[in-house]
């Protein structure tokens, strides 16, 4: 394991100047054929589906019994050659695999509508290790479709193990850099770097692990961390460093990536501590982007940590002037069932190609021909950071695709409830975010920031509407607010809510009578007009009239128009792990109504003059010098 010095190289390099590397190999492995997870805590028909009869399915392998058909038309299982055509020049892609027994392989592909077509296919009779080999032309995927292989049997068994897909390669793949940063949270970050060390081909191209710890349990403290330190060996990098955030964590690794003169860059995949790992995506990540006509962001897609067979998104947007982040692009898959079929009983995949605005940095690589031409993350914390890069880079002519097959399982966004002091970053990075990616209506803005104001009123969130409007605040205070990395407002949000008790998720071992004795009452249709019925819900308000005094809310029924029926709404809080208490109360609701409309007023004037200064102070706060400054590496 080595440490980071306590200094930073900052020579500058041409952006345009390329690394030089060693020769390109002959074939570059795009990706393996697997046909089970990294662990048995994933569907393994992600990765190979048992069609007819029975088949033993191990990681490299799998053995069918006689009258048996696999079939690898899986999320994991694809070549997505759509993606390879519209953003590569590899003209063909060859599967190999090493055969046992009697059977066929079949390499399968599809078009934009799902309909299927045979590309090549190979016999084997009586094999004994015999290598099977099987050439694709990737030239009919512009809109859409994949690459598959399937495997049958009738009266033989066939074992089939090391199915290797490969490309030409244009050029050689150039070293790349992991970047995690973490926050107390130890066994999340010690189960990631474990995974890492227990595939050392999906390794082969990474040259550093960087991970920079950000909380006060260090993971060096664990006796796991010894063995993993001694498994990756000079491999990590090991750096212990103030609370930035994310951003701050991720922006230490790509200053290491991005260290010395311009032949020791290297590309920087970013990584949430807390996922579970497919390795694998090391593999597909490299291979893709050595293979790009132009440098490009190219991130792996999120599935859903609890639910692992379904995906998140696959290609998405965001639209700051009303603070949305994570709009679904059209055509795109979200919350999909992969494990599925769709109306005509065919598997549900990303078939039609759909490009996205940016990626999560639930895993996210980055050459480094981007990090030189557009500098590093802003100092946000957390919330906005990874959109705001990469609408930066496509302004600067870098694109971001998605790849699909390269997936990572990260905790569901569904199961995080939104009254937290994170939502505190939401609001005023999105503000920022908009002051420089957008155009800057402050009619949307404003329209969107009295929503948001109005509805949590009206719901008994008096603390997550006191963190909205300190967030709005900070924003009209300008760019100074991130100059400390924004450490202190996470201070300042922290200890802004502890004077509203609704902001509290109380476990289940507190709730006896107060949770079980009260008649749980499900929401309603949602309205038909959502003005009329806000009205409708002040009026109540104000005549200190309720439809129902108390009750119990289920978290999926906490909408603004049901809570605010209640006088006292205990409502189950989204985690599942407990719930909150929203009491009425008309003189805090009346003083933040008054708070917000002064602030709002205030933003109409103030706010096209200081989404100015942001963007005039953009380049500064995303330097290299500034995140040496705020790493303590500037003397």
């Amino acid at each position: 394991m080595l440490r980071t010095s306590d200094s930073t190289d900052r020579a500058t390099t041409p952006a345009t100047e390329e690394p030089r590397t060693g020769s390109a190999p002959a074939r570059l492995l795009a990706q393996r054929g697997l046909f089970f997870g990294p662990s048995a805590l994933v569907p393994e028909d992600l990765y190979s589906r048992v069609e007819q009869g029975t088949a033993r399915r191990e990681r490299n392998r799998v053995t069918l019994a006689p009258g048996s058909l696999v079939s690898t038309n899986t999320y994991f299982g694809r070549f997505h050659a759509t993606y390879w055509q519209r953003w590569t020049d590899v003209g063909e892609v060859e599967v190999t695999a090493v055969a046992t027994g009697t059977g066929r392989l079949r390499l399968m592909a599809s078009d934009t509508n799902k309909v299927w077509r045979i590309v090549a296919s190979v016999d084997v009779e009586d094999g004994k290790d015999t290598a099977v080999r099987l050439v694709g032309p990737v030239d009919r995927f512009v809109d859409g479709g994949g690459m598959w292989v399937e495997i049958r049997t009738e009266t033989g068994e066939l074992t089939v193990s090391d199915v290797r897909w490969t490309v030409a390669s244009a050029r050689p793949v150039p070293p790349t850099d992991i970047a995690i940063t973490t926050h107390n949270r130890v066994d999340d970050c010690l189960n990631t770097l474990q995974a890492l060390a227990r595939d050392p081909e999906a390794l082969e191209h990474i040259r550093t692990v960087h991970v920079a710890d950000q909380g006060s349990d260090p993971i060096e403290s664990r006796e796991r961390f010894a063995e993993i330190s001694a498994a990756l060996g000079e491999r990590l990098v090991y750096v212990r460093q103030p609370n930035l955030g994310g951003a701050g964590g991720f922006a230490r690794g790509m200053i290491h990536a991005t260290d010395g003169s311009l032949d020791q860059h290297a590309d920087v995949l970013l990584m949430d501590d807390d996922v579970h790992l497919e390795p694998e995506l090391l593999i597909r990540l490299t291979a893709f982007l050595a293979s790009t006509r132009h440098p490009m962001i190219v991130g792996a897609q999120m599935l859903n940590l609890l639910h692992p067979g379904h995906l998140h998104i696959s290609a998405e947007y965001a639209d700051p002037e009303v603070l949305a982040m994570g709009l679904k692009m059209p055509g795109a898959l979200r919350e999909a069932y992969l494990l599925g079929l769709d109306d005509r009983n065919l598997p549900i995949n990303q078939e039609r190609r759909v490009d996205t605005e940016y990626n999560g940095w639930w895993s996210c690589l980055i050459p480094a021909a981007v990090v030189r031409e557009i500098g590093y993350p802003l100092p946000l914390f957390l919330q906005w950071d990874d959109i705001e890069y990469g609408y930066r880079a496509r302004a600067h002519g870098f694109p971001t695709v998605s790849l699909p097959g390269a997936g990572v399982w990260h905790a569901d966004f569904g199961w995080k409830d939104g009254d937290e002091w994170q939502r505190y970053f939401t609001i005023r990075n999105g503000l920022i975010m908009a002051a420089l990616h957008s155009g800057f209506s402050i009619r949307r803005i404003t329209g969107r920031l009295a929503q948001l104001v109005s509805h949590q009123l009206v719901a008994m969130q008096y603390g997550m509407t006191a963190t909205l409007l300190q967030a709005v605040e900070d924003f009209l205070n300008g760019p100074e607010i991130l100059w400390d990395g924004s450490a202190g407002a996470l201070a300042r949000v922290r200890e802004i809510r502890k004077a509203y008790p609704e902001t509290v998720m109380h476990p289940m071992s507190e709730a006896g009578g107060e949770f079980h004795d009260r008649p749980v009452v499900r929401a309603a249709n949602e309205p038909g007009s959502e003005t009329l019925t806000f009205l409708k819900r002040v009026a109540y308000h104000a005549a200190d009239r309720a439809a129902y005094r108390t009750g119990a809310v289920p978290a999926g029924d906490a909408h603004w128009w049901h809570v605010s029926l209640f006088e006292r709404a205990i409502v189950t809080d989204m985690s599942e792990q407990g719930y909150r208490v929203r009491t009425r109360d008309r003189q805090e609701a009346i003083q933040l109504a008054r708070r917000a409309a002064h602030l709002l007023r205030r933003f109409v004037r103030e706010a096209p003059a200081v989404a100015g200064r942001f963007r005039a102070e953009a380049g500064r706060l995303s330097s290299r010098e500034n995140w040496a400054r705020l790493y303590g590496l500037d003397d």
